[in-house]
């Protein structure tokens, strides 16, 4: 079993071949392909995680579609003085298809 831990969007991500992730917007090429570093990579037994081999190591995805993410509502309040401020927040997503580790 091969899988890798790549940082993709601000976070790191758990991806096997084939597995679906949803990241913080990112731009792919014109073709909608995206290389992501890896930061750890698992191939059967062995686990790699010195730099210089994982330079080596290409994580490649391919953009599946844009999306936004689900509305988060923010409040403020302070008790006593009238004051109160709302605001809402939708999060630009991408989600990627895995489509190969070397």
């Amino acid at each position: 079993m091969v899988y890798a831990v790549v940082r993709a969007g601000g976070r790191q991500e758990k991806v096997e071949v084939g597995s679906i992730i949803t990241v913080n917007r990112v731009a792919g090429d014109a073709k909608g392909k995206l290389e992501l570093p890896a930061v750890l990579l698992v191939d059967g037994d062995q686990v790699t995680t010195d730099a210089a081999k994982l330079a080596k190591v290409k994580v490649t995805a391919e953009v599946l579609d844009d999306l936004r993410g689900p509305k988060i509502v923010i409040q403020r309040y302070k008790n006593k003085t009238g004051y109160k401020s709302r605001q809402g927040h939708r999060q630009d997503l991408t989600r990627l298809k895995v489509t190969g580790i070397k």
